[in-house]
């Protein structure tokens, strides 16, 4: 499938690292606001095209898909101008950063026959599939609570300036700050969340701004929660906490309580992150400590791809894109699909702006189930 991408931001050298183990994903040509920048991408990457504008790129037809890789504020309207050119789109998260605007975007591709899916798709990884099959297979008993944890550090206090991807892309400080964490980094585990136990219910939430000055040499337009916690219910009575935040310490872990044990893991952002099962041993006094019987479960399959930069991050950013590109073709049902994406987009929101979405909130969209990827039955 041949494809365009629309933003030369920080993001999309992780897309541009990873296509090459899809060689049945082509990319015809790229456009960005800053026409320099696009050069440079282009020229970095070794595409054959760079588009002036938008529209130019639309109206050629070679383009099969659009990658949306904008501001996320920017979202919505270039995945509606790409959908209305009868253009399926893979965007990168949020789907729309107003819930009624991702809720258009699904139904316009709907009207018109076009796919249209969301980042992140780290459901896909290897340890998100294989955390997946210890369910299935009842490693753990009956789920009861989820504990998910997407803490970064103090990042205002870091050296984020400094921060470049592997094409010399400076990190895009200013947005990350006005999008706020949950929305940039939530969906990572309500991704894992709603594809194990299907369409959360409600949520109740709490949010708010612990650090005013992020220290950015730009005045930032808005004060966006730097941390949030969401209670999330789903049906049959599993429950989930998941906290985000960039002020706490570095934690990405997930635990996963059942009656007979505990699954846990240490980053979702590591595809090959080993996952481990730890049995209770009802044998025990409950005031004994170590009741559990701990055993690393085997990795569905070793992650098939690698960053060109040593300390990148381990996830293959491709794997979404290729999974849609090749339902399209496949003309089935896409593992991301619009209405996955707009789930995810539902209970991001509701997590970020409790006062806005309605604490607690009962969630109104759902979505069929996902299937595991093949390699991982």
């Amino acid at each position: 499938m041949r494809i365009a991408l629309v933003g030369c931001g920080f993001v999309a050298d992780y897309y541009l690292c990873t296509l090459p183990y899809y060689p049945d994903l082509q990319v015809v040509g790229v456009t960005d606001k800053i026409n320099e920048r696009a050069e440079r991408f282009a020229a970095f990457w070794k595409v054959p095209v760079v588009y002036a504008t938008l529209e130019d790129l639309l109206a050629d037809p070679r383009v099969d898909m659009v990658l949306n890789l904008t501001n996320p504020h920017s979202h919505y309207d270039v995945s509606r101008v790409c959908l209305s050119a009868d253009k399926h789109v893979y965007s990168e998260k949020p789907l729309a950063m107003v819930f009624e605007q991702a809720e258009a975007l699904v139904q316009l591709a709907k009207e018109r026959g076009l796919y249209i899916a969301a980042a992140p798709c780290n459901l896909l990884s290897e340890s998100a599939q294989t955390v997946w099959k210890a369910l299935r297979e009842n490693a753990i008993g009956r789920v009861r609570l989820v504990y998910a944890e997407l803490d970064d550090g103090l990042v205002h206090r870091m050296h984020y300036h400094n921060w470049r991807s592997v094409s010399g892309i400076q990190w895009p400080y200013k947005d990350e700050f006005e999008v706020g964490c949950t929305l940039e980094h939530a969906g990572y585990y309500l991704s894992w969340l709603v594809g194990f136990f299907g369409p959360a219910t409600a949520v109740t939430s709490f949010a708010r701004v612990l650090v005013d000055d992020k220290q950015t040499d730009v005045p930032l337009d808005m004060a966006t929660p730097d941390f949030s916690v969401g209670c999330i219910t789903f049906s049959g009575g599993i429950v989930a906490r998941l906290t985000c935040s960039i002020v706490a310490p570095h934690d990405h872990s997930l635990v996963i309580v059942g009656d007979e044990g505990v699954l846990t893991t240490r980053d979702c952002w590591d595809y090959g992150a080993p996952v481990f099962v730890r049995r209770r041993n009802h044998s025990r006094l409950p005031l004994v400590r170590n009741r559990f019987r701990v055993k690393q479960y085997p990795l569905v399959r070793k992650p098939v791809f690698r960053y060109p930069v040593k300390d990148s991050l381990y996830m293959d950013f491709s794997r979404g894109v290729a999974e849609l590109a090749h339902a399209i073709e496949d003309q089935r049902p896409s593992r991301m699909s619009a209405d996955l994406a707009l789930h995810i987009n539902e209970v991001a929101l509701a997590i970020q702006y409790p006062e806005i979405m309605g604490c607690p909130r009962t969630l109104t969209t759902r979505f069929d189930p996902v299937d595991p990827m093949p390699w991982a039955s």
